[in-house]
């Protein structure tokens, strides 16, 4: 009776459920549908309604053993792991599949210990509860626990093996999984499968594809799988013949009527740039979906016009939500953001990949505002409409509205994607955020992104940036797939911090190498001032038949350009031609920069030949007129700039300001300082303080300019106060020169420059026992000052000379035309200036040391070793003197020839005794008995002797630099193939 009125309290439910766990007598018979509900149980399971399964289950008369074990798969399969434990542990007759299936449910939420101390619970085991225990592991990451369970096995079955080679090909360990691949003994189709889609994953697409046939050879048939993965493959070899030869396989095998298949052969064509087959392919196609239409019109948008896609859109018999998606994107991709916005507000329930579509679109247009609205609109966000916002955000410039959105994406507890990651660290990385870098890395590590190779490459740079070294190897060693980018991005980020060695060790330790790497390791040689070694890389990368793009020859024409070497120069400008790369801006503005720093006015050329210009390619033509000595040039420019309504920045005021300086064109300079702030809102910086000095020191006004120095708003720096010293040092104003020199002193003590303009304030004016003062004192402090030297290169060999050489084997020639021509020039008015000798010798000593000042024995050299009339270009790491400027003047006159002279500061074009400077940074010359060559010239003020302030418009390279006869030889013979036939891919051409 007490058994009853419990039976009675208990519920309907819990009544059939206790009924059912009993044995059901002998004489009763089965239930027939028994079988049906079972099947139920699983097919609702499948679709994840485990509600309606567990009710099929609870109004089951009779269970067997296959029902409880179906509906603790159920709950396993779709995670509700406690439940499936509850069922299980009421269950009294669970068998070895009952364990399994709950081990396996574990193991698909994560509990792997729990699943292993389920595991050794088991009563009996199989190969499939091994191989369940197995795929725990491997599914979890553990495969050292996965290896070591798969050695303990007694029975091995073929899905054993494939556990273990698949956590292989899926971490991307392909040298370990093909050496466990040929281990088996046995091999299926999934074994063939995993290998053929790890090689693809891993971009080793010819391994993919000798694989596949290796397949075919050992009789293995094909499924759709094996057929999508190999085409994806293919398609990325860019090889049409082995697609084709692939297509009729799947003709044989009767895949081709498969619409996956298919559709993956449309996509193969399209990639492989095959129009008229994949026109072909898709008429022929008997069964299409969505899929095949979306792809379709994703391939007419990317290689035709968009009414060719519109008229392919009309042809869609039935518009689904993913047509009318595929269609929004290709308005979006050729910038009809408005066409895409009204399709998709005609679409009657969007899901979230038109959301995400319309919000790709207007970020990949540039409409970041519209995007943050519609993002706002959105009923639902999912990690790829985070990772838009973000990636929109960082790709703008609103680097810190990115992060907000990183910290209000974890404040969410939502789970980033890679694509997220990659761009919160893109953001870190142009604001050098490292502190956030650092949490957005622990994150990746969390999620496992860490592992991804886009991630990875994100860190790599963002850790370059923040000048992280250590960091930067660690997340390079933390990329599990190191592609090539990963590789170019350490090399990148070693050569940014300046490790010049270590990024070269690591170039030569690529197992593969594009055009990036290269021109990444040239760049790094070029910057770090190696521009010879640059070169020789160079012409390494021509022999491997590399292509060089836009980048490699701006590294090279930026390498030509601080070596001064116009001839070279040209012949990377002939290059760029020959590859079409001269038309690209970024490619045109360093052929402006690199023709002004080697002192060729084809730069200007360049310039009035180009149709688009950019702010960079205004300012590099305004700072080199300005350091070529066109000064009036460099304003009609600005002019010009300001007309075609280009707004300038405070470079562009750098070049002007420098330029009005130079030309003595105070009052147009000050006007243009003051509309700085004015008329275009830039605020004045350091180096905009320090032209207005210069300008005003130059043309005498010194107290003014030191009025302004008082009153600047901001603290002046050394380059401030140097400017003030050179204009005293020209005006020979002691005084303000030694009060302005003491305050640089204590700026800056071991400048060089500003002791020795002191010492020739002093000179200038006969204090010699001044000059020794400040001789002791550069001596106590250990300042020295740097040689002067000249260079001039003749047939690619460079010949150097420094004062009163004589080492070279022409020295006795070279003096013997030096004194010639000073007879010469003095029958005609020349005198040697003997104030540029500051030092205290007799009258005739320093005549003498005037004679064979470095730059007028490479004078010497050049006229001895050149046809008449031919131009001369002279090198010198220091500023001209000023007797060597009016020589060069006297001689450009006399021997009808151009003379280009680069000193340390600017270039001196001298043409019929008259020099481009206009001689306006000389002394004023004291009017000498006799005529003058050319035009008579107004000059203004005395000598700038190592002037530190004109390195301001443009930073000349100092210092000698080798270039020699073997590499112009190996460049043209590698590249240019001018004999014989050129191997199949290069370039060629007639040298200019």
């Amino acid at each position: 009776m007490q058994r009853l009125v419990c039976l009675v309290d208990i519920s309907p439910h819990r009544l059939c459920r206790a009924v059912s766990t009993c044995g059901l007598p002998i004489t009763q018979n089965p239930d027939t549908s028994l079988f049906a509900s079972t099947r139920q149980i699983k097919e609702l399971s499948k679709l994840g309604r485990v509600d309606e399964a567990r009710q099929v289950f609870d109004y089951m008369i009779q269970r067997d053993t296959f029902a409880w074990n179906a509906m603790i798969s159920g709950y396993a399969q779709n995670g509700l792991i406690d439940e499936a434990r509850s069922l299980f542990d009421a269950f009294l007759g669970k068998d070895v599949r009952s364990w399994t299936a709950l081990i396996t449910g574990y193991a698909r939420v994560g509990q792997v210990d729990e699943a292993r101390q389920l595991f050794g619970q088991m009563p009996e085991r199989n190969v499939v509860s091994w191989n369940a225990m197995i795929s725990a592991y491997v599914d979890n990451g553990d495969i050292i626990s996965a290896r070591k369970l798969f050695d303990e096995m007694q029975e091995r079955d073929v899905a054993s093996w494939n556990s273990i080679l698949r956590w292989y090909c899926h971490s991307f360990q392909m040298a370990e999984a093909c050496d466990f691949f040929y281990q088996m003994k046995e091999k299926n189709l999934v074994t063939w499968s995993t290998m053929i889609a790890g090689y693809t994953n891993s971009s080793d697409y010819e391994k993919s594809w000798q694989l596949f046939c290796q397949m075919r050879r050992n009789l293995v048939l094909v499924d759709q799988f094996v057929l999508v993965v190999t085409l994806t493959a293919l398609t990325n070899l860019n090889s049409p013949n082995l697609v084709e030869s692939l297509h009729t396989l799947t003709i044989k095998t009767s895949f081709v009527r498969d619409v996956v298949v298919g559709t993956a052969f449309l996509n193969a064509y399209a990639r492989n740039g095959l129009i008229d087959n994949v026109k072909k392919f898709f008429e022929t196609m008997t069964d299409r979906n969505d899929f095949t239409w979306s792809t379709m019109i994703s391939t007419f948008s990317q290689i035709g016009g968009i009414k060719e896609v519109i008229a392919l859109y009309t042809k869609i018999p039935d518009k689904t939500v993913n047509c009318q998606t595929a269609m929004l994107t290709s308005y979006t991709q050729h910038g009809m953001v408005n066409e895409a916005r009204d399709l998709f507000d005609e679409i009657r329930d969007p899901n979230m990949i038109a959301w995400n579509a319309m919000l790709t679109g207007y970020i990949q247009n540039g409409m970041v505002p519209e995007a943050w609205e519609f993002f706002r609109r959105m009923p639902c966000h999912n990690a790829v409409s985070w990772a838009a916002m973000i990636s929109g955000f960082a790709q703008s410039g609103m680097n810190e509205e990115a992060l907000k959105f990183v910290s209000e994406l974890h404040r969410l507890e939502f789970l980033p994607s890679h694509s997220c990651i990659t761009s919160a660290i893109f953001a870190c990385t142009n604001i050098s955020a490292f502190e956030m870098g650092r949490q957005i890395h622990a994150v990746a590590i969390k999620t496992a992104a860490a592992f991804n190779s886009f991630v990875g490459n994100a860190l790599i740079t963002m850790y370059a940036k923040c000048r992280k070294t250590e960091d930067v190897s660690q997340a390079f060693k933390t990329v599990r797939v190191k592609d090539v980018v990963s590789w170019n991005s350490l090399v990148a980020g070693l050569s940014l911090n300046y490790l010049l060695d270590d990024a070269t060790n690591i170039f030569r330790k690529m197992p593969k190498r594009d055009v990036v790497s290269w021109t990444s390791i040239i760049s790094a040689h070029v910057q770090g001032g190696h521009e010879d070694r640059a070169l020789e890389l160079f012409v390494e990368m021509l022999s491997t038949t590399t292509t060089p793009n836009s980048s490699t020859i701006a590294s090279l024409l930026s390498a030509c350009a601080s070596m001064g070497s116009t001839k070279l120069g040209k012949q990377i400008h002939a290059l760029a031609f020959k590859l079409g790369l001269n038309s690209v801006l970024f490619v045109a503005n360093s052929l402006i920069n690199m023709y002004f720093k080697c002192g060729c006015l084809d730069a200007f050329q360049i310039f009035d030949e180009l149709f688009d210009r950019d702010i960079v390619t205004w300012n590099s033509v305004l700072s080199g007129a300005a350091q070529q000595g066109f000064g009036k040039e460099a304003v009609d420019i600005f002019e010009q700039m300001k007309a075609e309504g280009v707004s300038p920045n405070q470079a562009s005021f750098v070049g002007l300001l420098c330029a009005c300086s130079h030309a003595g064109m105070v009052e147009e300079g000050w006007n243009y300082f003051i509309s700085m702030s004015r008329d275009y809102g830039l605020e004045p910086m350091e180096l905009h303080y320090a032209c207005i000095v210069d300008l005003l020191g130059r043309a005498g006004r010194l107290y003014e300019a030191e009025e302004f120095i008082e009153n600047m708003p901001i603290e002046p720096d050394s380059v401030v106060f140097a400017a003030l010293l050179a204009a005293c040092r020209i005006h020979k104003n002691v005084d303000l020169g030694r009060k302005i020199a003491e305050k640089l002193f204590q700026i800056d003590s071991q400048n060089a420059g500003n002791y020795i303009l002191l010492s020739n304030i002093y000179a200038s004016l006969g204090m010699w026992k001044k000059v020794g003062e400040v001789r002791k004192l550069m001596k106590e402090r250990g300042v020295t000052k740097e040689p002067g030297c000249s260079w001039i290169q003749m047939k690619n060999k460079l010949h150097t000379f420094v004062t009163g050489d004589k080492m070279h084997v022409q020295t006795e020639q070279m003096h013997s035309k030096l004194k010639e021509l000073y007879c010469k020039l003095q029958a005609t008015g020349y005198v040697p200036d003997t104030n540029f000798v500051l030092h205290d010798v007799e009258e005739e000593q320093k005549e003498y040391a005037l004679l064979y000042h470095s730059e007028k024995l490479a004078l010497a050299f050049g006229l001895l070793n050149t046809p008449n009339g031919a131009p001369l270009h002279i090198m010198k790491n220091l500023r001209i003197c000023g007797d060597c400027h009016n020589f060069a003047k006297f001689v450009s006159d006399i021997t009808s020839r151009e003379i280009v002279i680069r000193d340390g500061n600017r270039f001196h074009h001298f043409h019929n005794g008259i020099c481009s400077c206009r001689d306006y940074w000389l002394c004023v010359v004291q009017k000498r008995e006799g005529k003058w060559f050319g035009s008579k010239q107004e000059v203004h003020s005395d000598l700038v002797y190592d002037d530190p302030f004109d390195s301001l418009c443009t930073q000349l390279c100092q210092g000698l630099h080798s270039l020699t006869h073997l590499y112009l030889k190996i460049f043209i013979s590698s590249f240019y193939h001018v004999k014989g036939e050129p191997p199949k891919g290069s370039k060629s051409f007639t040298l200019p």
